[in-house]
């Protein structure tokens, strides 16, 4: 199939080198081209400028609409099962967070509920939540494990992801996420050992069958749960089978985890409310892509990050949803604007971080997050007088179309 976006008001390519990430300054360039057509033939941009539309067998008229990339999630657990809406009101009369686990809330809430539900019921969620992603403007979302949280428990979340990526419009990316928290009756040292001399070789093997594909691996390296040793193990353990380390850390306490996340080559690091200068500047020597959440920064009453630090020193930057039971976010344009207002970034760096750097930190960006000859036919069509629009409207994002691999996937305002 073929489609030609035509005569746009506004192109905004991210790109115009087949750059992988933008890093400091660069991060708000964006090449904003106007009154020019997209050309999509197999899934691919074959053309950005003037195109004749008799070579297209679909053509949208988009006089009146802005044209960007699609945008990618790069970080959510949007794979869960259970409602933990009663934990908000209990936040909102006071409650803290050892109140709610004491109550049975909390993580192993979820867990619990992941662990009794069906493969079924899960891939049913998890389809529905994708569903309401790519009406938002995602066309790439990474989907975490980690309310499993033992092999038979997580093999299961991963299966179903792994259906998901084979179905759903969204390119799925899948991350396996063994140390999410320390189930009761283990330790932290206890189940990292079990993470790593039986999952892992476990996931190994599923993977090689085809049945799962995860291509990360994450822990919540945090005080108290998974600190810096025990991470580092679990993360070399997985580098071992292939799976490149995309994480949390430096959410609620200082470990200095950012050093070790840049030894160990990571992909993407989440959180770094609490990133200190030296793992910055690990972090930016090593290319790691640094992730900000501002739903949970809101929801949580953290610090912000240090994403102007984290930009002025080199170091690339996403945002992503942090899409889970605790907060329940799947909009990036919102997700935008919250980085912009509580995080300080400009509006073109903050679609960047949501489009060419969060792909990058999922090892995508060679296809995804810009509009360039050769790259996925993926874009969001905004009817508004400019693109700006997508992250000013807050929460009511002017999103008219949704194009995924050269297909009309959604039309939200339709």
């Amino acid at each position: 199939m073929s489609i030609l976006i035509h005569n746009a008001r506004q192109v905004v390519c991210v790109s115009h080198s087949r750059q992988t990430v933008k890093l400091g300054a660069d991060m708000r360039d964006l090449c904003v081209l106007t009154n020019v057509s997209v050309g999509i033939k197999d899934g691919v941009i074959v053309a950005v400028g003037e195109v004749n539309p008799e070579e297209y067998e679909v053509v949208l008229e988009a006089q009146d609409h802005c044209v960007l990339p699609g945008l990618v999630d790069a970080h959510t657990h949007a794979l869960f099962s259970g409602d933990r809406c009663h934990e908000f009101a209990m936040k909102l009369e006071g409650a803290t967070y050892l109140d709610i686990h004491k109550a049975g809330g909390g993580i192993m809430f979820t867990v619990n509920n992941v662990r009794a539900s069906s493969e079924e019921d899960l891939y049913a969620h998890l389809m529905a939540q994708l569903d309401r992603m790519l009406h938002f403007g995602t066309t790439v979302a990474e989907v975490k494990s980690g309310y499993g949280l033992d092999l038979e428990s997580e093999v299961k979340m991963l299966r179903v992801i792994r259906r998901a990526e084979l179905s759903h419009e969204i390119t799925v990316v899948a991350n396996y996420l063994p140390a999410h928290s320390v189930v009761p009756g283990h330790t932290a040292a206890s189940m990292a050992q079990d993470i790593v001399t039986r999952q892992i070789p476990a996931i190994k093997a599923l993977k090689d069958q085809g049945m799962i594909n995860p291509l990360l691996i994450d822990v919540f390296c945090e005080k108290g749960i998974f600190e810096v040793e025990e991470t580092r193990a679990i993360l070399e353990a997985g580098r071992s089978i292939g799976l490149r380390p995309n994480l949390h850390i430096e959410e609620l306490k200082h470990l200095g985890s950012g050093v070790m996340a840049a030894e160990q080559q990571a992909l993407g690091v989440s959180h770094l409310e609490h990133l200190d200068t030296e793992g910055i500047a690990a972090l930016a020597q090593a290319g790691t892509v640094g992730i900000a959440l501002p739903s949970t920064q809101y929801l949580l009453h953290l610090p912000p990050a240090p994403v102007r630090q984290m930009i002025d020193s080199g170091m690339p930057v996403a945002l992503a949803s942090d899409y889970n039971p605790n907060a329940p976010c799947l909009s990036l344009p919102l997700i935008m604007h919250l980085g912009c207002v509580n995080l300080g970034l400009t509006m073109a760096e903050a679609l960047v971080a949501c489009t060419l750097n969060a792909a990058a930190s999922l090892g995508k960006s060679e296809t995804y997050g810009s509009i360039e000859v050769g790259k996925a036919g993926d874009l969001v069509l905004v009817k508004a007088p400019s693109w700006e629009h997508l992250i000013y409207q807050m929460g009511d994002a002017p999103i008219d179309v949704v194009v995924k691999a050269g297909r009309v996937a959604a039309t939200p305002r339709h």
